[in-house]
C-alpha cells in the first residue's frame, strides 16, 4: 500500500447512535458529508472496555492483555493504598521516522516521543499526563495566542442537580469546542504544516455525555428531573461545536486520509455509586457486621427512589460526609471537592481570577518540575475511605469508578493478609453468592449482571492493576439489598452518562470506497492508522488493519 499523510481525529465520548439521529437531522453538516464518504467500521471494544483505558490503547498500540494493564487504578499490596496512574507505555509511533503532530490525544507520554511535536494535558478528558509541550516553548507561545483550558470546571461536571448548570455546562463545553478546533487548526496549518501524522482528540462531548445523558435517554431515571430538558439541548449544542471542529479539521487536512473515530460508544452510568459506595460498604458489612456508610434517614425511609440533591449541591462534596475520613487523614480530593463546591457560588469574575492562578501556578510547576510519570488521587471515591479496614477483611472493594472491582486479601500477596491460598476459591465463590443475592429495591430485579475472574488462573501473580472478581452492575441503581446485609444507600448518582463497548470509525481518503464494513475489534484502529502511514514501529500491537 502506498504511504499516506494521516490525520486521525479522536471524538472522545461519541455515541453513533445519538449522533448519526443528528447527523439524519441535518444539524451535523460536517460529519454527514464525512459519512457519505466514508467507509464506516462499527467497532466493539470487547473486554477492554473494562479497563477504561481506550486512548491508551491507541496511543499504546497495546490491549490490557498485551500490556499487563487491566484498569486506570493501581493497588499496592505492600502498603494497602491505591492511585489513578496515567501513562505508562511510549506512543508506538516513538521509534517510527514518521513526522508526527498532536493535540491533546490522552495517555500520550511527550516526554517518550521525541519525534513528536504539539501539546498534551492541554484540556482533555482523563489526559494521563501532565500539561506538556513538544517543543517545550510551544506552551507558551499557545497559551498566548488560545489562553488556558477554558471550561476546566466542567471537565468531570456532574450538574444534573441544577438545570442552571446544566445549561452552563454546555455553554462552557461548546465554548472550548470552539477555541479547540481554533487551536488545532492553527497547529496543522501554520504552526507545524509538514506533518505526516496529525493526531487530534478532542474531549468536550465525553464530558458532557457522562454529565448530561439523563436529558437524551427517555429511560433514564432523572429523564423526568427538571434539568432533562436543559441537559438535551446543552448536549445538542456540544455535539453542533464538534461538528464545526470537524469541518475545521477536514480542510486542514488537504490531501491526507482522514479517520475519525471513538473506541467506544456512551449509555445510562451503570456503575457510579454501586462500584463507589455501594460494593465498598456491603463488603464492610459482611467483614464486621455493622455499616460504615452515613446517609440521611429520609433518604433509607424511600429505598425504592433516588435521592435528589439541591440546586447547589454536588455529588463529590455531599459524599464526604456519607464515609469520613478517620480524623487528621482527610485526602487532598475530599478536600479539593469541599472547595470546588464553595467556589461554584463564587460570582465569574472571582472565579476567573482563581483560574487565572491556579493556571499560573500550573505553568511554573511546568517549568520547574522534572518530568515524571502522572499519579492522580483517589480520595474522592468513598470506598477509599474504608482502606484502614482493609487488612482485617478477607475481600474488599478496590477505587473504581467503573466496574466494580474485589480485591482478595490473600496470605503472601497482600502484606496483612488473612485468607490462605487454600480458602481463596471458597471465598470467591462466598463474594458471588454474596452479590448474587443483591437487588436492587426500585426495580427488584438482581443488580448484578455477571460477575469475571482475574485473566490468571494464578492468584499470587495478579497484576498491581487487576482484580481478583470484577462486578458487573445491571443497571442504573443507588442502592442494594441484601437479605442478611440489608439495605444499602440510596444515594443518589453521580454521572448520567456512562461507557459502552460500541464505537464508530469513518475512514476517508483516495482509494477507499464508501459504505458500511461491518463490524470490528476496536484495537484495530491503530493497525490500520500504522499500515496508512507505511510505518513500521517497533513494538508488536495488538489487533489487525481494517484495510
Amino acid at each position: 500500500m502506498a504511504r499516506h499523510k494521516v490525520m486521525a481525529i479522536g471524538l472522545d465520548g461519541f455515541d453513533a447512535t445519538l449522533a448519526e439521529r443528528y447527523m439524519a437531522e441535518g444539524q451535523m453538516p460536517a460529519l454527514a458529508e464525512l459519512k457519505k464518504r466514508a467507509a464506516r467500521f462499527l467497532l466493539d471494544e470487547g473486554a477492554a472496555r473494562r479497563a477504561g483505558l481506550p486512548w491508551e490503547h491507541v496511543a499504546s498500540g497495546l490491549s490490557p492483555e498485551a500490556a499487563g494493564r487491566w484498569g486506570p487504578v493501581d493497588f499496592d499490596p505492600a502498603s494497602y493504598t491505591a492511585w489513578q496512574a496515567g501513562a505508562q507505555f511510549a506512543p508506538w509511533w516513538a521509534e517510527t521516522d514518521l513526522r508526527v503532530v498532536v493535540f491533546d490525544p490522552p495517555f500520550v507520554d511527550l516526554c517518550a516521543a521525541r519525534n513528536t511535536q504539539g501539546i498534551v494535558g492541554w484540556g482533555s478528558h482523563s489526559p494521563g499526563t501532565r500539561r506538556i509541550a513538544g517543543p517545550t516553548k510551544l506552551l507558551a507561545e499557545f497559551v498566548r495566542r488560545f489562553g488556558d483550558y477554558p471550561a476546566d470546571e466542567w471537565t468531570y461536571g456532574t450538574p444534573w442537580p441544577s438545570t442552571r448548570r446544566c445549561q452552563q455546562m454546555g455553554e462552557g463545553l461548546s465554548h472550548a469546542l470552539d477555541v479547540r478546533s481554533r487551536a488545532a487548526q492553527w497547529l496543522a496549518t501554520e504552526r507545524f504544516p509538514d506533518w505526516e501524522f496529525f493526531f487530534a482528540v478532542a474531549g468536550e462531548l465525553h464530558s458532557g455525555m457522562e454529565g448530561l445523558w439523563h436529558g437524551v435517554d427517555a429511560s433514564h431515571p432523572l429523564n423526568t428531573h427538571p434539568s432533562a430538558a436543559p441537559a438535551a439541548a446543552a448536549l445538542f449544542d456540544i455535539h453542533r461545536a464538534l461538528d464545526r471542529m470537524v469541518g475545521l479539521l477536514v480542510k486542514a487536512a488537504g490531501d491526507a486520509v482522514v479517520i475519525a473515530f471513538n473506541m467506544g460508544g456512551t449509555g445510562p452510568n451503570n456503575c457510579d455509586a454501586q462500584s463507589m459506595v455501594l460494593l465498598p460498604e456491603l463488603l464492610y458489612r459482611h467483614a464486621f457486621g455493622h455499616s460504615m456508610l452515613t446517609i440521611p434517614s429520609a433518604w433509607t425511609a424511600s429505598p425504592n427512589h433516588l435521592p435528589i440533591l439541591g440546586e447547589q449541591e454536588t455529588w463529590d462534596a455531599a459524599s464526604t460526609s456519607w464515609v469520613p475520613e478517620p480524623p487528621g487523614e482527610s485526602e487532598p480530593a475530599t478536600m479539593a471537592a469541599n472547595l470546588r463546591a464553595v467556589a461554584h457560588r463564587f460570582p465569574e469574575p472571582v472565579k476567573s481570577a482563581l483560574r487565572m492562578a491556579r493556571s499560573s501556578a500550573a505553568q511554573w510547576r511546568s517549568r520547574n518540575a522534572p518530568p515524571e510519570k502522572l499519579v492522580q488521587d483517589v480520595g474522592y471515591i468513598p470506598g477509599y475511605h474504608y482502606r484502614h479496614h482493609w487488612p482485617r477483611m478477607q475481600a474488599f472493594a478496590l477505587p473504581a469508578f467503573l466496574d466494580g472491582r474485589i480485591r482478595i486479601n490473600l496470605r503472601g500477596r497482600e502484606r496483612d493478609g488473612i485468607v490462605e491460598l487454600s480458602q481463596y476459591e471458597e471465598t470467591c465463590r462466598t463474594i458471588e453468592t454474596i452479590l448474587g443475592e443483591c437487588r436492587d429495591p426500585r426495580t427488584g430485579e438482581p443488580a448484578v449482571a455477571s460477575i469475571e475472574r482475574a485473566s490468571s488462573s494464578n492468584p499470587m501473580s495478579l497484576a498491581n492493576s487487576e482484580s481478583d472478581l470484577l462486578v458487573v452492575w445491571r443497571d442504573v441503581a443507588g442502592a442494594l439489598e441484601h437479605p442478611r446485609l440489608g439495605l444499602i444507600g440510596p444515594v443518589p448518582l453521580r454521572r448520567t452518562g456512562g461507557h459502552t463497548r460500541h464505537g464508530v470509525a469513518y475512514l476517508v481518503g483516495p482509494g477507499f470506497e464508501p459504505g458500511d464494513r461491518g463490524v470490528h475489534a476496536s484495537c484495530d484502529v491503530t493497525p490500520t492508522i500504522v499500515e496508512l502511514l507505511g510505518a513500521e514501529p517497533v513494538t508488536r500491537l495488538s489487533g489487525k488493519s481494517l484495510l
